[in-house]
């Protein structure tokens, strides 16, 4: 059974950081992309951050670029997303997601076929 737990969200300062875990079970790294999405009520879901199952390859909205470093630890079978330099505008639930998705899918939500529950990531200013 396939799982995605995240976890590491909370409340924080502009400026400050966090980093988001995605536990992954019921499947190994290498066999998907794992992308990180987020989603603002009443806004369109957003994919951020990806990384491809080589896991060499990663992805990054302009929105994130230079702020958030994705990681995956292949022992752990969990994916990491360091975000660093918040922005109040970064305040949103943060959702992981695994799917067979590429460089011209990779940030779309229809390429991904497990979700993650969620977690609120809130920027105070």
């Amino acid at each position: 059974q396939v799982q995605l737990v995240e976890s590491g969200g909370g409340l924080v300062q502009s400026g400050g950081s966090l980093r988001l875990s995605c536990a992954c079970s019921g499947f190994t790294l290498p066999e998907y992309t794992i992308t990180w999405f987020r989603q603002v009520p009443g806004r369109e879901r957003e994919g951020i951050s990806g990384i491809f199952k080589s896991g060499d390859i990663t992805y990054y909205a302009d929105s994130v670029k230079g702020r958030f470093t994705i990681s995956g630890d292949n022992a752990k079978n969990t994916v990491y997303l360091q975000m660093d330099s918040l922005k109040s505008e970064d305040t949103a639930v943060y959702y992981c997601a695994a799917g067979i998705a590429g460089p011209a899918s990779w940030n779309y939500g229809w390429s991904y076929d497990y979700w993650g529950q969620g977690t609120q990531v809130t920027v105070s200013v």
